[in-house]
């Protein structure tokens, strides 16, 4: 009897995944609501308070607390770019058993399915670790104990900031701002055209200065790697643990890209002649 493989069992056994298009069906204010009671947005706010009070206990001069402030301000985009680039899409992490799960649920779920509210909200296991080590750094640098608490303090509101602006780019809604509508459009080219560009939210010099932006799906060519971010149905009968804590296969496409329609109409249309 011929031993089948794991992908052939889950395949077998599981059914196919489905997507959700929960952002779809949300209208602007029932996005406020949501993105107001969600558990990470929660977190961040108790965070931020508790490095106000911080700040607050340990206070020595103004200028150590407005210097610090005006740097993680302008500094956080970059801080997003290091996150987005280079621990949110490294695939390394899949490759590893004990990894896998953190690195299927910091972004491949998101990408796997981008209108799903609760995947939408980067990881707080890689934000805040990335935030701890490098805003406490600066703050430390900056403004000494009570700048740690304030650089704490402003990158976690500049999650919230991002994160909400995030959450507009996939909401079925049209943004009336010129410029909303802009980054918007600038987002989703790195859902559902390529990747590997266009790792900023609000904000793409860095993009720009690295090289990974791209404005328009004429400036590129389509990346087959957008939906499973490097995870392909090879790699997982390889790496099989997210595919195991997914129940599923990767998904190349989603089940109605417009791609995937015209794939099956083709297929279709070989089938008849």
């Amino acid at each position: 009897m011929k031993q089948r493989s794991i992908f052939e069992i889950i395949c077998h056994n599981k059914p196919p995944f489905k997507r959700s298009h929960d952002l779809e069906n949300l209208n602007l204010k029932q996005l406020w609501v949501a993105y107001l009671s969600h558990k990470t947005i929660l977190l961040y706010i108790s965070l931020i308070l508790a490095s106000i009070f911080g700040a607050y206990y340990s206070f020595t001069d103004w200028s150590a607390i407005i210097n610090t402030a005006l740097i993680m301000m302008f500094g956080f985009s970059f801080i997003w770019y290091i996150i987005h680039r280079w621990i949110m899409h490294v695939r390394f992490l899949y490759r590893i058993k004990w990894t896998s799960s953190l690195w299927k649920r910091i972004h491949f779920d998101h990408h796997q399915d981008p209108y799903l509210f609760d995947t939408l909200f980067g990881s707080p296991l890689a934000i805040i670790p990335t935030i701890l080590i490098i805003g406490a750094g600066i703050g430390y640098i900056v403004g000494g104990i009570s700048g740690i608490f304030i650089s704490l303090a402003v990158a976690l509101y500049m999650s919230c900031f991002y994160e909400f602006f995030h959450c507009i780019q996939h909401l079925n809604y049209k943004p009336r701002s010129e410029y909303v509508a802009r980054i918007k459009q600038v987002h989703l080219l790195h859902h559902f055209h390529d990747e590997l560009g266009n790792f900023g939210i609000t904000n793409y010099f860095w993009d720009k200065l690295f090289g990974t932006f791209y404005e328009d799906s004429r400036s590129r060519p389509e990346s087959p790697t957008a939906f499973n971010i490097g995870y392909t149905i090879k790699e997982a009968e390889r790496y099989p643990w997210v595919m195991l804590k997914t129940g599923a296969p990767p998904l190349d496409r989603p089940e109605n890209s417009i791609s995937n329609q015209q794939k099956k109409i083709t297929n279709q249309n070989q089938e008849a002649a």
